[in-house]
């Protein structure tokens, strides 16, 4: 028998975004209404007078959640806010979803009821309209695939590439909160499987940590911020990986270092005191938690005054040349090398 000498690559070496690098580098744009493809948070398409946004997201069981603590109507309403999310974050504002879901033999009319009622739920607190998708049978599990179309004035049009020296690095909300709401559940499930007879989870006090992880909230009211206060950010980026892996992402796509300042990352105080009883510098769970869905953006320094009297928005740094690396400068007065160990995808 010939022996197989093909080379076998672990997706697990190149990561997320480096397999999508990868696979799309030889990917031609054939249709001059394509605008941009890969590589932000939404392809954008020219559509006349405006823009035409399209984002794409999935969510896997097992994976992405985990049905032992995740109610299924939260799960469909995480669904679609996660997606417009996307839109969102290119400065735009979603109109119309499909949604597409795989299932196994498991899953009851009773179950995708729930499921479609946050899905419902969803679409009519952000005003969009459910125009259709698939259904199929799965192996095993749930699998929902979202589609989420938008749109934006060619003028206000924003994206991750375009950052630059000076400018000043904003977010919006507060950081770390879904983590530790994510690590609650997980303790608590750990410790009902592993005592006889189960033992009611210990929740009480928890419900702003735990509602950050099962039904998170796209910020389309920054959005509709910017649009009456006319700032338009330099770029923008949802944070969905965490807080580090976004700056990178900005960076990378601009060309550009950043100054993260520590005092400048918004955290919430029950975030806070849960990572000091996790053990957890509570800056390490802003920088690396992941699945907050906030925005980080940034905007010129002549904009700061239509900024800074605007609720919910922290100034957290500054733009610098790409040479000057990706630092945060610590409280202490200390500056370190920022690391992206945000969500792991493979």
């Amino acid at each position: 028998m010939a022996e197989d000498n093909s080379k076998r690559t672990d997706v697990n070496e190149l990561g997320e975004f480096g397999l999508i690098d990868h696979l799309t580098e030889s990917v031609r744009i054939h249709h001059d209404n394509t605008i941009k493809g890969i590589g932000d948070d939404a392809a954008v398409l020219d559509n006349g007078a405006d823009y035409r946004l399209i984002s794409t997201d999935c969510l896997v069981e097992g994976i992405h959640f985990d049905l032992a603590y995740t109610p299924l109507k939260h799960l469909g309403y995480k669904a679609i806010a996660v997606n417009l999310s996307d839109i969102y974050a290119m400065n735009g504002f979603p109109e119309q979803v499909t949604v597409s879901i795989a299932i196994s033999n498991r899953f009851s009319v009773e179950a995708l009821e729930e499921l479609y009622k946050g899905i419902r739920t969803a679409c009519n607190n952000y005003k969009v309209d459910l125009i259709g998708g698939d259904t199929t049978s799965s192996p095993r599990g749930l699998f929902i695939s979202v589609t989420a179309i938008g749109r934006v004035d060619k003028d206000k049009i924003t994206y991750r590439s375009t950052a630059k020296k000076g400018d000043l690095l904003c977010v919006s909300g507060n950081l770390g909160a879904a983590y530790l709401g994510l690590q609650i559940l997980e303790r608590e499930k750990q410790i009902f499987q592993s005592i006889k007879g189960g033992l009611q989870p210990d929740l009480e006090d928890q419900q702003y940590l735990i509602s950050r992880q099962l039904k998170p909230e796209a910020r389309f009211d920054m959005i509709e911020l910017f649009h009456k206060a006319e700032l338009v950010p330099t770029a923008m980026i949802d944070i969905s990986d965490g807080l580090a892996s976004e700056i990178f992402h900005l960076c990378k796509q601009s060309n550009v270092g950043v100054i993260l300042e520590e005092s400048g990352v918004p955290i919430h105080p029950d975030a806070e005191k849960k990572s000091i009883d996790f053990g957890i510098d509570p800056i390490t769970s802003a920088l690396s938690g992941g699945e907050d869905y906030e925005l980080l953006f940034t905007i010129d320094v002549k904009d700061i005054d239509k900024v800074k009297y605007l609720p919910d928005i922290y100034i957290a740094g500054e733009i610098v040349p790409k040479e000057d690396g990706i630092k945060l400068h610590t409280k202490g007065g200390n500056i370190h090398d920022i690391k992206a160990q945000g969500w792991v995808h493979f």
